[in-house]
Parts: C-alpha cells; sequence; structure tokens
C-alpha cells in the first residue's frame, strides 16, 4: 500500500511539472507572438502617418498646376506629366495603404512617388524662366507648403523605416525566426523615396 501510495505521489508530482513546463511554453510562445503582432503593428501605424503625408501632398498639386496653368500657355506637356505622376502616385498610395510593408505595394509607391517628384522638378525649372509666375502669390504659397508637406513626408517615412526595420530584426532573429514563417510575420519593406531637395532641371546633352 505504501509503494502504491509512493509511485502515485511521483506520478502526481511529475504531471505538476509536465503541466508547469507546458505553461511556461505557452507564455513563451505567446509572449514572442505578441511582441511581433505589436512590432508589425508599430509599422503598419508608422504607414499610416506616410499615408496623411502623403495625402497632403497630392491634395496641393492640381492648385500648384491651375496657377501654373494661366503662365505655362506653352508647356502643357510638362503640366500634364504633372497631373499624370499624381494619378499614378495616388494609386499606389491606395496599393500601400491596403498593405503597407508588402514589397510590391512599398516599391510601387516608391516608384510613384520618385516619378511624381522628377515631374514637379521639371515644372519648377520651366517655371524659372517665368519671373511673373515665381513671384506669384499664390504659386509662392503653394511651393512652401509643397516643401514643408515633403519635410513631414521625408520625417513620416525616417519613423516607417525604423519601424520597419525592428519589426524584421525580431522576425529575423532567435527565438522571433521560430514563429515568424508558421504564423504568417512577412519580411516587411523599406520605402525609398527621391529626396525632393536634390531636384534639378533635366540635363540635355549633344
Amino acid at each position: 500500500m505504501l509503494g502504491w501510495h509512493g509511485e502515485g505521489m511521483e506520478f502526481l508530482i511529475g504531471l505538476i511539472c509536465l503541466v508547469i513546463i507546458a505553461v511556461v511554453i505557452v507564455a513563451w510562445v505567446a509572449s514572442l507572438y505578441n511582441g511581433l503582432v505589436r512590432s508589425r503593428n508599430g509599422y503598419q501605424n508608422a504607414f499610416a502617418q506616410i499615408d496623411v503625408q502623403l495625402t497632403r501632398r497630392h491634395d496641393l498639386i492640381p492648385n500648384l498646376v491651375e496657377t501654373a496653368k494661366g503662365y505655362l500657355k506653352h508647356e502643357r506637356e510638362t503640366l500634364e506629366a504633372v497631373t499624370a505622376a499624381r494619378t499614378a502616385a495616388m494609386t499606389a498610395q491606395a496599393n500601400a495603404a491596403r498593405n503597407p510593408g508588402d514589397p510590391a505595394a512599398m516599391q510601387g509607391l516608391s516608384g510613384a512617388e520618385n516619378g511624381l517628384t522628377q515631374a514637379l522638378g521639371r515644372l519648377f525649372a520651366v517655371s524659372e524662366a517665368y519671373p511673373d509666375l515665381k513671384a506669384n502669390q499664390n504659386m509662392m504659397q503653394l511651393s512652401e507648403e509643397l516643401t514643408s508637406t515633403e519635410n513631414r513626408v521625408a520625417f513620416a517615412r525616417q519613423g516607417y523605416n525604423d519601424a520597419v526595420l525592428a519589426y524584421n530584426n525580431k522576425r529575423e532573429t532567435f527565438p522571433g525566426s521560430v514563429l515568424a514563417g508558421p504564423f504568417g510575420f512577412h519580411k516587411a519593406a523599406l520605402l525609398e523615396i527621391d529626396d525632393p531637395g536634390k531636384r534639378e532641371a533635366p540635363r540635355v546633352q549633344f
């Protein structure tokens, strides 16, 4: 009887140890999972800040084009290029907003925004030949607002890229790498956009 009692206690102790180990493992997995979720939410929220500033940037452009239109009557192609680039950028922005961090969406947004930056660069380069346009108060105000918004985009983009880097580091290093794949935590892509401050007029070489 005593022997059975001793074996029963050993079994009970062993069972308790297994339960404790299982609880610790579950808690560890849950902690890792929650950490990845928080990190993913972090970069997605950071992209939302980019989205706000890009919307503001895109909203300024029609007024900019409308103001310039009265002066640049012989620069229709330049104005149309800006409008077309804005449309492409808005489409790419909507795609990226639906899936922040997706490599294809980020690449599309990067390309579209760089295209818009180049189109705006050509517009401002052309406007240099029209003193009356440069001196137009509305044009000056819109240019200042656009520059301010582009600075905000750059700041928000840096925050997003920092958050993406932190997330990718967490999912690629142990122990996060153990859960990332099975639970669908895919690698997030950075967003690279040309610096509008580096605008230059197109150089034509003969």
